[in-house]
């Protein structure tokens, strides 16, 4: 009987106690403006109760955790940074910490982004952490990709990559019968000089097609960017090429060489890729630019003459000529 009555008085207290705490942690916390709050790995509850108490988050460490046992669930809380917002209660703080609904930042890598910008981009993110070589190129996948404080960029870097290799693998699985690549290495290499020949997306296949009919019947590809990757390996040039950089021989310059570079110029996007691996037929091996941001494409090199004709003229009469 005196056992019995001792848990009786137990229960009453307990109960007692959780009727005065389930107001405090069921109502607001403390939370006056937004506040991102770190939780470092490994982080026990009792630590992370004290530093909300510390930064005036909530009102008492010891009635958030006993409020936590009788109230919240059994789930271990995750490790991050949480934006913890006004209105937010107690339990909303304890349900957003175990569920790891952290705050995620992005980082967009563009279509047609060289690895050494990417590299760039990625050093400049001052809540990444760790240093990273320049990466391969062409084994970005062009992307917005989410991100925590604190992780590692060699850690986004590898998701990027990953997410390329997938994507390739998807395309060729899908690829035409009329591709002029033999390996997905060389499908990414085209891929990446398309990107970087035409900003219009509906060209893109014209102009996969194009290189590709060049490929088949044995022409130099004479891309202008290719010239431009070895002297800024993908940066702008700044000026006009220059014939000596015209004529120089080396592993990309297809104006000095048959067929395709000795590897990527850029990062291509899904769509330069899915161009490359299902190229529009047609018979046009000839393309110049036409003033609108586009090109003229020919089957013969007398029309392309006459369209270079034509841009010259608009480029007199534009003043960009002397």
């Amino acid at each position: 009987m005196r056992k019995a009555g001792l848990l009786i008085i137990s229960l009453i207290m307990l109960a007692g106690v959780a009727l005065l705490l389930a107001p405090q942690f069921l109502g607001q916390a403390q939370i006056e403006e937004e506040t991102p709050f770190m939780i470092p790995a490994g982080s026990s509850l009792s630590a992370v109760a004290r530093d909300l108490e510390e930064k005036d988050l909530i009102s008492s460490a010891d009635g958030f955790l006993l409020s936590a046992r009788l109230f919240g669930s059994s789930d271990p809380i995750q490790a991050g940074e949480f934006a913890l917002t006004p209105g937010m209660s107690q339990q909303d703080i304890l349900t957003a910490f175990q569920s790891g609904d952290v705050i995620r930042r992005f980082v967009t890598i563009p279509e047609g982004m060289p690895s050494v910008l990417v590299w760039e981009r990625l050093m400049a993110e001052e809540l990444l952490t760790g240093e990273i070589d320049v990466p391969a190129e062409g084994s970005i996948l062009p992307d917005t990709y989410a991100f925590e404080r604190g992780q590692p960029r060699a850690e986004l870097v590898e998701q990027m990559q990953s997410a390329m290799d997938l994507y390739l693998a998807e395309a060729w699985a899908e690829r035409g019968e009329n591709i002029a690549v033999d390996t997905i290495r060389e499908a990414l290499i085209l891929a990446s000089v398309v990107e970087k020949e035409t900003g219009t997306p509906e060209e893109r296949r014209t102009v996969a097609g194009l290189y590709s009919n060049r490929i088949e019947v044995g022409m130099m590809l004479q891309a202008d960017p290719t010239i431009i990757y070895p002297i800024t390996k993908g940066k702008p040039l700044g000026r006009r090429i220059r014939q000596s950089e015209i004529a120089a021989i080396n592993g990309y310059n297809t104006y000095t060489r048959v067929g395709l570079p000795e590897g990527p110029i850029t990062n291509p996007g899904r769509e330069s890729i899915a161009a490359v691996l299902n190229p529009e037929d047609h018979e046009y091996l000839f393309m110049v630019a036409d003033g609108t941001g586009g090109h003229e494409f020919n089957a013969t090199l007398d029309g392309h003459n006459e369209a270079v004709g034509r841009w010259f003229e608009l480029r007199r009469q534009r003043g960009e000529m002397n």
